[in-house]
């Protein structure tokens, strides 16, 4: 899935994204890690993983999208 990187804390390496239609979703560091990323900037594309949940998606990977 794609979505936009909407915040970032490198401190603790924790944000959130914007999905296509709009919605904000946050990822954990465990998630940031996952991907092997070292910085995020806002209004970068982004690939995400996610697990379903009740409430809201929870993003198990954050990668930067590439073409």
């Amino acid at each position: 899935m794609q979505a936009t990187a909407y915040t970032y804390d490198p401190e603790t390496r924790s944000g959130s994204v914007l999905l296509d239609d709009g919605t904000p979703v946050p990822f954990d560091a465990d998630a940031f890690d996952a991907g092997g990323l070292r910085l995020l900037r806002p209004g970068q594309r982004v690939r995400i993983e996610v697990q379903p949940t009740k409430d809201t998606p929870t993003i198990t990977l954050i990668t930067l999208q590439t073409f």
